[in-house]
């Protein structure tokens, strides 16, 4: 199932995606209005989805809505850094011993075609295309066994940084928080339709050039084992989006510096997940999310 958080009519509402249609949850008083609420119904929403999709009513064309990230406001949204093989040596840092894990805020967040802004107070605009995957059960302490149960589904994220901002503090939060610069999307595709998180192929390109070229398997820490460490810190609830690192390729390393700018576009597209597109504008003024 395609979940996808869409606007229509100046409505805001969950639904699914159906070839070129999309199933409005509208259609049914089972399904929640918000993805949050959706994903903390478990069972009851996701079965309430299907009997919609399997009733072939309360129909829209796809083309007439607007995507939104699938988890707008995510409690928790948390990266991953050095996390490939080929990206740890483009950086010239050393095998993490554990995964290095930081704080994206959750006002960061923008769907499929919203705008990356340029910021105004630097220049040095970068992309990273990743794969995520969000909790779908509260959980703590969870054995590498349990963690594929407890995920909900996987999505696309855009971890874009900026770089001088990101160097201000070890933490990297300032620089990969600011607004706009956590595109996700274009819908959450859920857990029984991926075969193995851990073999898909991730391509970035900006504007049509490919920057990464990469397979999931090539993660040093996989899905599984990020959710069963961090869940030895914190209680993980329905909806927390867990993005898992970047392959080799980001503009930061090019030579030139091949950093985004205003008028491009950055396109990642991961196997089975579909393709998230984001143009890259100068950010504009008085802009608050």
């Amino acid at each position: 199932m395609k979940l996808v958080t869409f606007t229509h009519a100046n409505h805001t509402r969950v639904g699914a995606v159906v070839n070129d249609t999309i199933v409005d949850g509208a259609g049914s008083q089972a399904i929640p209005v918000n993805m949050l609420a959706f994903l903390n119904a478990g069972a009851t929403a996701l079965t309430a989805m299907q009997q919609l999709i399997d009733s072939g009513d309360s129909r829209l064309p796809l083309a007439a809505v607007k995507l939104e990230a699938p988890i707008p406001r995510p409690g928790k949204f948390l990266g991953v850094g050095l996390n490939y093989a080929d990206h740890i040596t483009e950086t010239g840092r050393d095998k993490p011993e554990f995964p290095t894990i930081f704080t994206k805020q959750s006002t960061c967040v923008i769907g499929m075609g919203d705008a990356i802004h340029l910021p105004k107070v630097s220049n040095k605009l970068d992309y990273e295309g990743e794969l995520a995957f969000v909790i779908g059960t509260r959980c703590r302490h969870v054995a590498a066994s349990e963690a594929p149960s407890m995920i909900a589904g996987y999505t696309i994220v855009n971890d874009v940084t900026v770089r001088d901002w990101q160097q201000r503090t070890p933490t990297w939060t300032l620089g990969k928080s600011f607004d706009t610069h956590g595109p996700m999307g274009p819908w959450l595709v859920t857990a029984d339709e991926i075969a193995d998180p851990h073999d898909l192929e991730l391509k970035t390109w900006v504007n049509e050039e490919l920057r990464q070229h990469a397979n999931t398997r090539q993660m040093i820490f996989n899905c599984y084992e990020l959710l069963t460490y961090l869940s030895q810190v914190m209680t993980l609830e329905p909806g927390d989006v867990i993005s898992t690192g970047t392959p080799s390729g980001v503009g930061v390393k090019m030579q030139p510096r091949g950093y985004l700018q205003a008028g491009q576009r950055a396109k990642i597209s991961i196997a089975g997940l579909g393709a998230l597109i984001n143009p890259v504008i100068n950010e504009p003024d008085g802009f608050c999310i």
